[in-house]
């Protein structure tokens, strides 16, 4: 990893009291720089596994709830090799001060024997609510929700709300929307503390809340949520369980970690590499892994570019120039294959298109690539009458319409047909679309050839 100017400058006035054993100096840095950055610099130093003891020692010098601050921004597989230094009383008091959602991720990281451990010795409350938070799937709302919110029964006057807001202001994870809840724990409706702090001390919630409240479901993809967030600009979305009951919220803090997750996952999909969670702390092995199983299919794909060449050897044995052109047709074809996958795959995405919008969208795309098919092979025909003559010319210039044409097809189609069999679109990336497209562009390209200047097939 890499770090800016600013936290390298933080990163070596801190490596500079280490060496020089100036606490004084090193416990000022550690309060003074922000946490996020704090976690950054810490990770920076544990590449080297020799640093390692370092950042344990530095953590272990801060308090709990600093320390505990600072471990929420760390990768996962430092916060198991932290917690694994830690001993339980030590853990447990940690995991206090964290926020519910990051005590969940935390247990969740731990084995089985030290997450009973632990939990025996939490209060009641405490346990059910983090075996609760842990028990949901990975990347749906549940697992990234937090049960730290104000809640105000319903019936509260707005001097009793204000009372039941100081209490619990100082453990929630954001106070600017309280939610009003049913005696039943149903959600009845939501008030900002803007709306509370102007209101007449005895008028009562109820008349004042909203009760038209946007909420999601704890079952919900996690990128949905940060989709809901985004399109109605929420600080936080309620998540309701399956009795429609308040059981957390999502700040829009994590939904901007989901919609960076999400979209790194879009990447790596899109170039036919497998989840990977972090690039840097990959192993070989894993590296090879991710990536292996979609080069050996795309190798058998591209077997029929091959069998399409060994097919017409006679054309391209009669007109040798015929070659030097392949390679520009077949890559021009998968590159706009490629952009109009691109195009279609983030616009599904972000629900800019949707699959119903199909056959429009296939109108506009077919006149799109006939432009663009046309702009390129007139630049391309310059070139082939100099290399070739005039017939040859003229071959490249009407295969590179066609193969444009059907390359831009073949990447606009492709996302939606996956859709429609219930993949990700994203598995349309951009080598699947260029293999098929080069396979394409061979046939038309040798079948146009043999059809002007006169040549059997083979």
């Amino acid at each position: 990893m890499s770090l800016n100017e600013t936290l390298i400058e933080q990163h070596d006035a801190l490596m500079t009291a280490l060496k020089a054993e100036d606490e004084g100096q090193l416990e000022e840095l550690l309060q003074e720089v922000r946490a996020a950055d704090i976690a950054e610099i810490l990770e920076y130093i544990a590449e080297e596994e020799e640093h390692r003891e370092t950042v344990f020692a530095l953590l272990a010098s801060l308090s709990l709830e600093r320390r505990a601050h600072i471990i929420g921004y760390l990768p996962e597989e430092l916060q198991e090799e932290l917690a694994g230094e830690m001993s339980d009383d030590t853990l447990l008091s940690v995991m206090e001060e964290m926020s519910a959602d990051e005590r969940a991720d935390l247990f969740n990281l731990l084995d089985e024997d030290r997450r009973e451990g632990l939990l025996r010795r939490m209060a009641r409350q405490e346990r059910e609510d983090l075996k609760r938070l842990a028990s949901y799937e990975e990347g749906t709302a549940g697992a990234i929700m937090t049960s730290d919110y104000v809640a105000i029964p319903s019936g509260m006057t707005v001097s009793q709300a204000m009372m039941r807001v100081r209490q619990t202001a100082p453990d929630a994870e954001t106070v600017y929307q309280l939610y009003i809840i049913e005696p039943d724990g149903g959600l009845a409706g939501t008030l900002s503390l803007r709306q509370l702090m102007v209101a007449r001390p005895g008028a009562q919630v109820d008349e004042l809340m909203i009760k038209d409240v946007i909420s999601t479901q704890v079952e919900a993809p996690q990128e949905d949520v940060a989709k809901l967030i985004a399109r109605y600009d929420m600080l936080a979305v309620p998540v309701l369980d399956g009795d429609e009951r308040l059981v957390g919220i999502i700040t829009h803090d994590d939904a901007m970690d989901v919609a960076e997750e999400e979209a790194t996952e879009d990447m790596h999909k899109g170039v036919s590499v497998g989840k990977i969670e972090s690039l840097r702390s990959a192993s070989l092995f894993e590296l090879y892994r991710k990536r292996i199983v979609w080069l050996v299919l795309l190798v058998f794909a591209n077997i029929f570019s091959g069998a399409g060449i060994a097919y017409f050897e006679e054309t391209i044995e009669a007109y040798i120039a015929l070659v030097f052109f392949l390679p520009l047709l077949v890559d021009s074809g998968g590159n706009a294959g490629s952009q109009a996958a691109t195009l279609m795959v983030r616009g599904m995405a972000t629900g800019d298109v949707r699959s119903r919008d199909w056959a429009r969208l296939l109108g506009r795309e077919v006149f799109v690539a006939i432009g663009l098919g046309l702009t390129m092979a007139l630049a391309v025909s310059v070139v082939g009458v100099f290399r070739a003559g005039t017939e040859i010319a003229m071959v490249v210039a009407m295969s590179m319409v066609l193969i444009v044409i059907v390359g831009s097809l073949i990447g606009m189609i492709l996302p939606f047909i996956l859709n429609k069999l219930g993949w990700d679109p994203a598995t349309a990336s951009a080598p699947l679309v260029t293999s098929i497209a080069d396979a394409s562009g061979v046939l038309i390209y040798f079948a146009l050839a043999t059809a002007i200047l006169g040549l059997p097939g083979a």
